[in-house]
């Protein structure tokens, strides 16, 4: 279950992260922002904006299965990885400045996510363990 869970989350990150890439990409194409006909058409007339709605589609299916089988807790915490895996991607494809604040926020995510694994790991051994006792 673990390799389930691992691999769901992986998955879970690659399309969320294409998502909001791709939306980066879609704005940069789309400017200026005007809210009229010709904004509209430059926006879906541009192939990333297509990538967004895949991205979300498959986080989407993804992660109601996910949430079929995960605690919902790490659960909820790790479908926050994208922000770290989107922060490094638009440090490379957008030049954005990587920030003490940026590696501080990525490392308290991940270390949240560690910590509620471990914590929901240790739950699930008691209660193996309490099962045991009862029966």
């Amino acid at each position: 279950m673990k390799k389930f869970y691992i691999i769901g989350f992986l998955v879970l990150m690659l399309f969320d992260t294409l998502a909001q890439i791709s939306f980066k990409f879609a704005s940069v194409h789309a400017m200026p922002l005007t809210f009229d006909w010709a904004w509209l058409v430059r926006v879906f007339s541009h192939p990333w904006i297509y990538g967004a709605f895949i991205g979300y589609l498959g986080a989407f299916f993804i992660w109601m299965n996910l949430l079929k089988h995960a605690p919902i807790g790490p659960a909820f915490a790790a479908s926050h990885l994208e922000l770290i895996s989107v922060m490094f991607l638009s440090i490379w494809l957008f030049n954005e400045p990587l920030t003490f604040t940026k590696v501080a926020g990525a490392i308290l995510i991940f270390a949240g996510v560690c910590f509620l694994a471990k914590d929901e790991e240790n739950h699930s051994q008691e209660a193996d363990l309490s099962k045991g006792v009862e029966s």
